[in-house]
Parts: C-alpha cells; structure tokens; sequence
C-alpha cells in the first residue's frame, strides 16, 4: 500500500473522530452541537453522512482498483460539499446570536478537503485500465 493511500485513511479516521467532537456552542440555549448530537436544534444528526461517506471511502480505496479509485473521487468531492454545508449552515447566526465555533467543526472541514486532495494525488487513479483489473 502506498504511502498516498495512507495518509488517505488516517484523514478520514480523523474526519470520523471529528464528528463525536463538538462542533458550535449555542450559549444562550447552553447547546453544545456535535455531528452526531444536536438535541435542542434542528440541524439533525450531520456527522452520520459524514462517517458513512467516509466507511465508503475507505472501502473504496482499500479495493485498490482504478474503478474504485474514480468512485472514491467523487465520495470525497460530495464529502467536501457537505462539509463546507454543515460549516455554513451550523456556524451562521441565528435570530442575533451567533454559536461559538469550536475545534472539531474546523478539524471535520480541513480533514475532508484534505481527503479529496489524497485521493486527488493518486498515482492509480490516471492510470488505464488492463486486463488484470478486468
């Protein structure tokens, strides 16, 4: 396994950790939003779109085909996309306040762009396909 193929793992474990930390405390509600835990708020539970993109990401890379490596792409892109969603819906103001940012809603952001960049890096990714992936 390449080293590339590495650093994509160890970024969507950090992506997946990030989910469970808290993202913005809302201080006049003393609401503290995770991905997975925003009782209180209607945001819902975006951490869990996250961990999914991310268990398919990480099977796709650990496949080691050119096939999944394009499907891979494409995972990481729709995972930046709701990433950079989740961190302009869940940080804006609302009503006058605004929530306090917090750590892991900038560690979930920097880790799935980080993601795409990896896989973007990809040597197998250009490569053709040949009758041994076939």
């Amino acid at each position: 396994m390449r080293s590339i193929q590495w650093l994509s793992i160890i970024f969507t474990i950090i992506l997946i950790i990030a989910c469970f930390a808290p993202w913005v405390i809302i201080e006049s509600k003393n609401i503290i939003v995770s991905g997975n835990h925003a009782v209180g708020t209607a945001f819902g539970k975006p951490g869990y779109m996250h961990i999914l993109m991310g268990v398919i990401f990480l099977t796709l890379i650990l496949l080691d085909k050119w096939w999944s490596k394009r499907i891979a792409l494409f995972v990481a892109a729709f995972n930046v996309a709701w990433g950079i969603r989740n961190f302009i819906i869940i940080s804006a103001c609302h009503g006058g306040e605004c929530p306090v940012k917090q750590w892991g809603i900038y560690i979930m952001l920097v880790s799935s762009v980080s993601m795409l960049i990896a896989i973007l890096f990809n040597p197998s990714l250009t490569r053709e396909k040949s009758s041994a992936d076939l």
